[in-house]
């Protein structure tokens, strides 16, 4: 990579997540969608969401409003995924007991499984996704179901802890299966990001040989990416921000790190480090430089751009091999 490369060189597919990258609630976050337009000529995009509540074509009706120009097919959902998995797990037509919205049945419908809402009806399996009308009747279902037999097949479309609203951020599925889990005493199968499925699926779908994932969340978007050996952009428009960008484990590291998606189209910068006979290590991106000493990081000129400044930092965090917890973090690097 040179000072001349943006992130899409050599992309020739872009796959980006929904909530916090596209939009926020109903509205379109800041320039999203006439990046992703800009990004789409001459590449394919696709859209992935681990929000199990609703279909892609109401999916992509809704983006379609923001002014994006998306297909059904062009959405990957979580659920897409979870129903892949369960037809490995059951026998096909098989009476599932579903736990979701009407993006999760009609997923198992198009599949040809039959549904139930009880655990009484005997179930083969228990699916289970978001819906924000869930309740404690249905997680208890899926309890009465599963713990009785504890080698029944149980798939969740994903597990985000939370989940970001127009009015702030809310429990996710992850909260949801967690309370299942705590009634049954073991874990499902798990279909949706940080797990791979859903991004080998999207891959396949696109045909795609070099794709980025768009993502806001580090331990769910660019764990799942890296684990999946895509390349991946943070976008610091949604959950996660500088001071988890600092703190993040070797495998929840992005390979871009963008204010937002306008970065998409905009030379990046390369990181150049240098050793002072100090020992210290000197870390410069453009016109932002951090030094570190042993285990402190300070800013050495902060430049014309907090971005890079914050991509200097993370630099010098995460080529230290030192955990966060033992550093001490200039506050400019993350305030």
């Amino acid at each position: 990579m040179t000072d001349e490369s943006t992130p899409l060189d050599g992309v020739d597919l872009v796959l980006a997540d929904l909530d916090g990258v596209v939009y926020r609630g109903a509205d379109a976050i800041e320039h999203a969608v006439a990046s992703l337009n800009a990004a789409g000529v001459g590449r394919a995009v696709g859209y992935v969401t681990n929000n199990a509540s609703r279909t892609p074509e109401a999916v992509a009706a809704q983006l379609e409003g923001l002014g994006l120009t998306v297909r059904p097919r062009d959405v990957v959902t979580s659920p897409q995924a979870a129903v892949r998995l369960l037809a490995a797990l059951v026998e096909p037509g098989a009476l599932v007991l579903a736990v979701g919205g009407e993006g999760l049945h009609s997923e198992l419908q198009n599949a040809g499984f039959r549904i139930t809402e009880s655990a009484d009806d005997s179930p083969a399996a228990v699916i289970q996704g978001f819906s924000p009308t869930l309740g404690w009747a249905q997680l208890a279902e899926a309890s009465y179901a599963l713990r009785p037999n504890p080698d029944m097949p149980w798939v969740a479309t994903n597990t985000d802890w939370t989940f970001p609203t127009a009015r702030g951020i809310a429990p996710g599925n992850g909260t949801l299966v967690s309370a299942v889990h705590s009634a049954v005493g073991r874990l499902p199968v798990v279909a949706g990001k940080p797990e791979v499925a859903i991004y080998e699926e999207a891959v396949a779908r696109f045909s795609g040989t070099k794709p980025l994932f768009l993502g806001d969340r580090l331990d769910t978007d660019i764990l799942g990416a890296n684990r999946a050996g895509i390349d991946s952009a943070l976008v610091l428009t949604g959950i996660d921000t500088a001071k988890q960008v600092l703190a993040a484990d070797a495998s929840s590291r992005p390979t871009f790190i963008l204010d937002d998606l306008r970065g998409l189209q905009e030379p990046y910068p390369i990181t150049r480090e240098s050793t002072d006979k100090d020992g210290s290590r000197l870390i410069e991106v453009a016109d932002s430089a951090v030094r570190m000493r042993e285990n402190v990081v300070t800013v050495e000129r902060r430049g014309s751009s907090a971005i890079n400044l914050l991509r200097a930092g993370a630099a010098a965090i995460w080529g230290s091999g030192l955990a966060i917890y033992g550093l001490e973090v200039a506050p400019e690097l993350y305030a």
